[in-house]
């Protein structure tokens, strides 16, 4: 899916879908007790994007808000956790870190049927498209700058000061989460099995890179669409979507980042085929080396493992999303093309997996 055909898909609000609606007056005496300011009359859209946690349009006339909450439907265990995103955005939005304030969570599931939070609606631009077209081209460098800049400043959180020692656990990232997505993927039967996919796997478990004790807090999904920026200016104003956030390795949550540059922009905002260099936009070198240079590192060993390693969670991602569409619990009109690409995405997975040294 191009970058504009994402816009459409994703930019903003619909009337809310048949299957996702909710009782909208629970909603206003939830919020009337438990958001300061709070005054209705309260009225609901849903946003175009959103394929896990669907999201919501909160209209006030004093401001607007964003709800996120647990999908209906079957779901798999421990998926779709919108208490870590509550919990991670208030810890690392109270250390000066940009992402929307939370005002409330509720996990009572009688309120809405689900789980849900409630933040501030942040107002910028969104890019859905990793060349940025309709930019002057000192601006796109700015604002790949912007971005490098803030994967490096969540990288250097301390995550035990600001209350999430136990976010995650320290250490032997790789062993942990190759074993949690190969997992997913074995036991969603419905989604089946791939060849190509069960060869990544056997490859990524014995070629993990020394060098797997770092830990800091990890986003798990940063890209260019889910950033907003300033309106004018080449600033990140807010993070969004933390659903896999956890404390994890930085160098596996940077090269997902940096996955842009191997990525074709028809499956997730990339950059194969753009002419980066008159773009102005940095290569993939010196984007990595800015990085580095932010955080202290003398380069990135293990760095085409990493991004090995990014591809197959994606493609895990994506095959968990066709089995949601197979048992009906899928919230997004991009279901389809996620599931269509997927055989191409888990070639492309194999291909980082050989320029790795996979053979």
């Amino acid at each position: 899916m191009s970058g504009a055909a994402d816009a459409a898909a994703n930019s903003g609000t619909t009337p809310v879908r048949a299957g996702y609606g909710f009782d909208e007056a629970a909603l206003t005496r939830w919020m009337e007790a438990h958001v300061g300011g709070f005054s209705g009359p309260l009225s609901v859209e849903q946003f175009k994007g959103g394929l896990s946690n669907p999201t919501y349009k909160l209209v006030t006339p004093g401001r607007h808000y964003v709800l996120r909450r647990k999908p209906p439907g079957q779901i798999l265990k421990g998926a779709h956790a919108v208490e870590r995103e509550a919990r991670v955005l208030s810890a690392i939005g109270g250390a000066g870190f940009p992402v929307a304030h939370v005002y409330g969570l509720c996990e009572d599931s009688a309120i809405l049927g689900s789980a849900f939070y409630v933040m501030e609606m942040v107002e910028g631009r969104i890019f859905w498209d990793a060349t940025i077209p309709g930019v002057p081209q000192e601006e796109r460098a700015a604002l790949f700058d912007a971005m490098n800049a803030t994967i490096a400043q969540l990288h250097a959180l301390d995550y035990q000061a600001i209350g999430l020692g136990d976010y995650g656990r320290p250490g032997n990232f790789f062993e942990r989460q190759i074993g949690r997505w190969s997992k997913q993927y074995r036991e969603d039967v419905e989604a089946g099995r791939d060849e190509t996919m069960d060869r990544l796997i056997a490859w990524l478990e014995a070629n993990i890179p020394a060098g797997d004790d770092m830990t800091t807090l990890a986003h798990g999904d940063f890209r260019i669409d889910n950033l907003i920026f300033h309106p004018t200016e080449p600033r990140v104003l807010a993070v969004l979507d933390w659903e896999l956030s956890t404390l994890g390795h930085p160098g596996a949550d940077f090269a997902y980042h940096a996955m842009m540059y191997r990525m074709p922009p028809y499956i997730v905002a990339g950059l194969v085929g753009a002419d980066i260099a008159g773009l102005g936009i940095p290569s993939e070198a010196d984007y990595l080396a800015a990085y580095c240079a932010r955080t202290g590192r003398d380069g990135m060993p293990g760095y085409d493992f990493y991004v090995a390693f990014n591809f197959f969670r994606l493609a895990a991602i994506f095959h968990g999303i066709k089995g949601r569409m197979i048992r009906g619990a899928a919230s997004n009109a991009q279901t389809q093309e996620r599931v269509r690409v997927l055989p191409e995405l888990i070639q492309l997975a194999w291909q980082q997996a050989e320029r790795a040294g996979a053979r």
